[in-house]
């Protein structure tokens, strides 16, 4: 491990917390999110956000080398069992709302993190606060293949969170297909607000014009989940890793590749025993939130509105849809598309070249595959581009470059798949700003449009979405 940073002891959540920027883990969809969004609002792009991680410099060195690289990267920046005891969920929420420029909003987005929320907040001039946050903790002695010992070490890191945040849950994943080796080194805890914190409620006060709507989005996504104590909750595999729960048991040919290639061994597998039914994965959205939620824009006036998302590709579709209407009403011909990936992606440079922007949430086949199937049944684009992000990790669920070079084929007349990010793909990692780099040689079509209507939008996504099960209420 590498050296971590000195705390100071006695430190509580309940008096002076850490900065959201050393809470909040680096490279997090709702930290890359929020930068992104705040930036386009400001009429910024994202030059500025994110950096290469150490693999990147070691695409042709043996896999020990590169896990022993992301390894050491991670405990340079990840949380320690004292620094645990001192996050303050509560300056998070105002980390997050202050990365905004300070202006009456005609509306916000709430709730789970997902690329195409992003790019209908910046067509809606509105930003974008999630309802949870992912947290990065060190495993002293952690093992890749040994769930139950991440449960046990989770837990004690757990208690310490929730002793000073009562209003968070914390839902534990351990996940090798999607963190690799860092999921022995590491544990992953995403804190989920069970209410409105007070810097979102004062947000909202003091930002919202008056009637302004308030659209909460939610990952309606279910995993089986172990509920290890009051508050803490714990998930092995999650949806993004492109395989299903049954590929996380110990006679799965899957999981035996996916180990192998993290440095671990099936047969220490023992996961602990799931007997709840599945519940709502990491990025779903709490009860009492919503219910906090309701219960604020019943008292201020507020019209409220609920996006449940089924699947990540029935927003990214549904949104493209939206944003090929908006830019074609505005006389732009609304046939260039950009196949953005995980982290890569830059609203702003979207708007600014009048892109039409598809969200992949990962790059797994599962995802490409609903891109093709979404092209397919699409009308032609004349330019497609393509921003395959490298995970940094192997796994059987991953798509190859050919399958990336086959969106990208669907263009008439250009067709671009990102040379930078396709190198050393899958193993490497590229940061968000390459998205921009990419994105920033695309030529202007300016003016931008007027931004959309709420109302607008959702006939749009209702009319776009609902075969895929996008559920508007």
């Amino acid at each position: 491990m590498g050296p971590v940073r000195k705390v100071r002891p006695g430190l509580t959540a309940a008096g002076a917390g850490m900065a959201g920027d050393r809470v909040v883990a680096a490279g997090s969809t709702a930290r890359i999110l929020v930068g992104a969004t705040a930036r386009a609002l400001r009429g910024s792009d994202c030059a500025d956000l994110g950096h290469a991680g150490p693999v990147s410099r070691f695409a042709g060195t043996p896999e020990p080398v590169r896990r022993a690289a992301a390894i050491r990267s991670a405990g340079r920046i990840a949380l320690t069992a004292g620094q645990a005891a001192e996050v303050d969920a509560e300056r998070v929420a105002r980390w997050f709302v202050d990365q905004y420029p300070r202006r009456r909003y005609p509306g916000v987005l709430l709730g789970s993190p997902h690329g195409g929320v992003a790019h209908l907040a910046v067509a809606l001039g509105m930003p974008w606060l999630p309802a949870g946050f992912e947290m990065i903790a060190h495993w002293p002695q952690g093992a890749v293949d040994r769930p139950r010992a991440a449960l046990d070490h989770g837990a004690a890191l757990a208690g310490r969170v929730l002793a000073g945040n009562p209003d968070l849950h914390v839902r534990q994943v351990h996940c090798p297909a999607s963190r690799g080796a860092l999921a022995g080194a590491t544990v992953a805890l995403t804190g989920r607000w069970r209410a409105l914190s007070a810097a979102y409620r004062s947000f909202l006060t003091d930002r919202l014009a008056p009637g302004a709507p308030v659209l909460v989005l939610r990952d309606t996504r279910t995993w089986p989940v172990v509920d290890a104590a009051d508050g803490h909750s714990f998930q092995l595999g999650c949806p993004a890793s492109g395989l299903n729960p049954v590929d996380f048991h110990p006679d799965s040919h899957a999981l035996r590749q996916v180990l192998r290639s993290a440095g671990g061994d099936s047969a220490h597998w023992e996961p602990p025993e799931i007997s709840a039914p599945p519940a709502a994965a990491e990025h779903g959205v709490e009860s009492g939130f919503d219910r906090s939620v309701r219960d604020w824009t019943s008292r201020h006036g507020h019209p409220l509105h609920q996006i449940l998302v089924p699947t990540p590709e029935a927003l990214s579709a549904a949104t493209a849809d939206l944003y090929r209407h908006w830019l074609r009403a505005a006389g732009k011909t609304g046939d260039r598309l950009v196949v953005e990936c995980g982290r890569l992606l830059d609203p702003w440079q979207v708007l600014r070249a009048g892109l039409v922007p598809y969200w992949c949430e990962n790059a797994t086949r599962r995802s490409v595959e609903q891109v093709e199937w979404w092209l397919a049944g699409s009308e032609s684009f004349t330019s497609i581009d393509v921003l395959p992000e490298p995970p940094g990790v192997r796994s059987p669920a991953l798509a190859g470059l050919p399958q990336w070079l086959a969106v990208a084929g669907f263009g008439r007349r250009r067709r671009a798949l990102d040379r930078t990010s396709a190198r050393g793909y899958p193993v490497t990692s590229v940061p968000t700003r390459r998205a921009t780099e990419v994105l920033r040689a695309q030529p202007y079509d300016l003016p931008n449009p007027a931004p959309l209507a709420t109302g607008e939008a959702l006939a749009a996504l209702r009319d776009g979405g609902s075969h895929h099960g996008l559920l508007i209420c």
